[in-house]
């Protein structure tokens, strides 16, 4: 089970939830940090958190749980940033 890192920023999931919306919950928390009717808003919202705890990752999930998505929030590294062409 991962935690946050230091107070250097901490990672989140965009899962779909089980009562309907999509949930961004930091890993190894309990609970979801926020519901939302979208995907995409519960991404955002995911992005604000992390960027106010000081950077870290994103990742995305589809709608069969597997990620399809990650993004790194700065001033988190992203050691593939070169790669990525989707934001």
């Amino acid at each position: 089970m991962a935690s946050k890192s230091g107070g250097k920023g901490r990672n989140m999931h965009v899962t779909k939830a089980p009562g309907g919306g999509w949930r961004a919950k930091a890993e190894g928390a309990k609970r979801a940090s926020v519901v939302k009717p979208t995907q995409a808003a519960a991404e955002k919202a995911a992005k604000a958190s992390v960027k106010r705890a000081g950077g870290g990752e994103v990742r995305i999930h589809g709608v069969d749980g597997r990620i399809r998505d990650s993004d790194t929030v700065a001033p988190g590294n992203d050691p593939r940033s070169s790669r990525d062409t989707k934001h």
